[in-house]
């Protein structure tokens, strides 16, 4: 199969997934059966993004003629993917880069998100047989020739221990943060908001702290994430939030509220779900600075940055922790 074939069936993959029609809309409903956190609307965001920007002709064909992907892999690898779980097709990228890149791949899906994936493989497979050697599926990987692996801080040490003799890029856990100078608009805020509540931030893309100035008010933000109230409806995000709230109380800590998240006051980057820390900054540049240096930062939300509300919006060469996956599959 050769790379124009595979742009080919990448593109039709994505006017499947906007067609949306009865069998898919199965699949993504016995996706949500299997996991309560992946609710239909974030489904329908998740997917439709991945149609709308990582499966379309142009952009396909712009991304492998910049890395200049041969027409024909001559000596194709049989690369392991360990996916996440913590949001719907989050591994679809990775499974992407190795589909371009013409190696042959063999994908372990976590199992609070295999459902859409293995859905979407066989449609490959119903509509060319030649994918079937390509993509597999596996409850334990042995025997490939590199691996891409993404889990918690605690997983990645036992893969950089069974994958270190083989070519392998091992992700850990990261997250993403927001800069607010205190002139933002209620629009940009409420597009905030989608970058803290998408997947109810469980995504290394969701903001889970904002670095605010002095004196700074908050209460326009909370007036803008009141569009997500509706999210305290969801029983596993209203017991972490009864939860949090209930800590915060007992321990005689100040927060503040719009119903459906809590802002805490932290120097912490990572937050529970359903709260929100932030940090008050006096000098700006000195912020942006040290977050540039920090490792456990995915991206950064804000004016010179990414855009409010499309954190969870990835380009194809917006890759994960920054490490390059093209470059590293074309390098062997």
């Amino acid at each position: 199969m050769n790379l124009q074939q595979r742009i080919v069936l990448l593109n039709r993959l994505g006017e499947y997934i906007l067609e949306n029609n009865e069998t898919w809309q199965n699949a993504k409903e016995k996706a949500y059966l299997q996991n309560p956190w992946f609710i239909p609307e974030f489904i329908e965001t998740a997917t439709n993004n991945i149609a709308r920007h990582f499966l379309q002709t142009a952009p396909l064909t712009a991304w492998a003629t910049q890395y200049q992907v041969p027409t024909e892999n001559a000596h194709p690898k049989n690369v392991g993917l360990i996916m996440a779980g913590n949001i719907p097709l989050v591994g679809f990228h990775d499974f992407l880069c190795v589909f371009i890149s013409g190696h042959q791949q063999t994908i372990k899906p976590s199992s609070k998100d295999d459902v859409l994936i293995k859905h979407l493989v066989q449609q490959l497979h119903t509509w060319d047989e030649a994918t079937r050697a390509l993509i597999g599926f596996a409850d334990m990987l042995k025997g490939c020739d590199a691996y891409i692996a993404t889990g918690s801080n605690n997983s990645a040490r036992y893969f950089e221990y069974y994958f270190s003799k083989y070519p392998h890029i091992i992700r850990r856990n990261r997250t993403s943060v927001a800069i607010l100078t205190g002139n933002e608009t209620m629009e940009d805020l409420a597009r905030l908001a989608d970058d803290v509540y998408l997947y109810f931030g469980l995504g290394c893309r969701n903001v889970t702290k904002l670095y605010v100035p002095d004196q700074y008010d908050f209460v326009p933000l909370l007036e803008a994430f009141k569009k997500y109230n509706y999210l305290a409806d969801h029983h596993k995000y209203k017991h972490n939030y009864d939860y949090i709230l209930a800590v915060l109380i007992l321990n005689r800590q100040y927060y503040m509220t719009n119903q459906s998240i809590i802002l805490h006051e932290s120097k912490a980057l990572f937050s529970p779900i359903s709260q929100l820390n932030f940090e008050y900054y006096t000098h700006l540049q000195q912020v942006e600075e040290e977050l540039a240096n920090d490792n456990d930062v995915q991206c950064i939300a804000g004016n010179n940055h990414v855009p409010f509300g499309t954190t969870q919006q990835p380009s194809l060469t917006d890759y994960a922790d920054g490490i390059d996956v093209m470059k590293f599959l074309l390098g062997f």
